[in-house]
C-alpha cells in the first residue's frame, strides 16, 4: 500500500472534474460536483461516506476494534522507554476519496481540496486535548523551492484559524535531504530521516504541540520531528493527520 500513496494523477474525483478554481463560483462537491453543504466544496452525502477512521491505536493511530493500545506500541513502551509521541489522531483511513484528494493537493496546487480536509479534520479534533500551537512537518527548502508551497502548511494554517491555535511554521526545520519515503521500507524510512530534523536555535516552544502532517504510513517523519522537539523542550508532542494508511 506504502508504494501507491500519493501516485494518483490530476484528473477526475468519482468520474467528475476536480475543480481547482471552485472558489470562484458557487461551492461544487470535490468528489461528485453536486452542490456544496455547510459552507464547503463537499456535498453532505459525500461528507457522510467520507473513510473516517473509527477506534484506533492511541500511539500509532492503526485502527482497532476499540480504542487503546496496539500490540506493537505496548510492546515498543517497554522495550524502548518514553515514546516520541504522546498520542497520535487521524481523520480518515487513506481510501477513496482521500487517495485522490490528497495527492491533488500535495503535487497538484488543489488548494480547494485542502481546505475542505482541514474543515474536516478540524470538526474531528475540535474535541481532543487543546495543545499550545500547531506546527505543521516542514519539507525540506530543495523541495519546497520544487514545489512551491507545502501540503502540511497548507492544511494548518485552515486548522489553526478553525481551531483558534497558534500556529508556529518557523520553528521546526527539516535541515537534511533526504530519500522520498514513499520508496523505502519501513527500517529505511528510519534511517532516512535520523538527525532530519531541528528547532530553530533560541526558540522557545511551549509545553504541550501538535505536529500536523498529511499522511502517516510508518510513522517515522513524524517521530523524528517528534523527538526534535523534545530534545528541545516540549513536554507533550501529539500528531495529528489527515489520513492513517492501513
Amino acid at each position: 500500500m506504502a508504494g501507491t500513496v500519493n501516485r494518483s494523477l490530476p484528473g477526475k474525483v468519482d468520474g467528475r472534474l476536480a475543480a481547482p478554481l471552485a472558489w470562484l463560483f458557487a461551492l461544487r462537491c470535490l468528489v461528485c460536483g453536486e452542490p456544496g453543504a455547510n459552507g464547503r466544496d463537499l456535498c453532505a452525502s459525500c461528507h457522510s461516506a467520507l473513510p473516517w477512521q473509527g477506534p484506533a491505536c492511541l500511539r500509532c493511530a492503526l485502527q482497532l476494534p476499540q480504542a487503546g493500545l496496539c500490540g506493537d506500541c505496548l510492546q515498543a513502551a517497554r522495550h524502548k522507554g518514553g515514546p516520541a509521541l504522546d498520542e497520535t489522531h487521524a481523520a480518515f483511513e487513506y481510501a477513496f476519496p482521500l487517495d485522490r484528494l490528497l495527492p491533488r493537493l500535495k503535487f497538484h496546487r488543489d488548494f480547494a481540496a485542502g481546505r475542505v480536509l482541514a474543515q474536516c479534520m478540524a470538526e474531528r479534533y475540535a474535541s481532543l486535548p487543546r495543545p499550545d500551537a500547531l506546527l505543521p512537518v516542514p519539507l525540506h527548502r530543495a523541495r519546497l523551492r520544487r514545489r512551491g508551497y507545502d501540503q502540511a502548511l497548507e492544511l494548518a494554517k485552515p486548522l489553526a484559524r478553525a481551531l483558534s491555535l497558534p500556529l508556529l511554521d518557523d520553528v521546526l526545520h527539516r535541515h537534511k535531504t533526504t530519500t522520498a519515503q514513499s520508496r523505502l521500507d519501513a527500517d529505511a524510512r528510519q534511517r532516512n530521516l535520523r538527525d532530519a530534523f531541528a528547532v530553530a536555535p533560541g526558540a522557545k516552544l511551549p509545553a504541550h504541540v501538535v505536529l500536523l502532517d498529511d499522511v502517516m504510513t510508518t510513522g517515522a517523519t513524524l517521530h523524528a520531528a517528534a523527538r526534535a522537539l523534545r530534545m528541545a523542550g516540549a513536554r507533550r508532542v501529539d500528531a495529528w493527520v489527515c489520513a492513517r494508511v492501513a
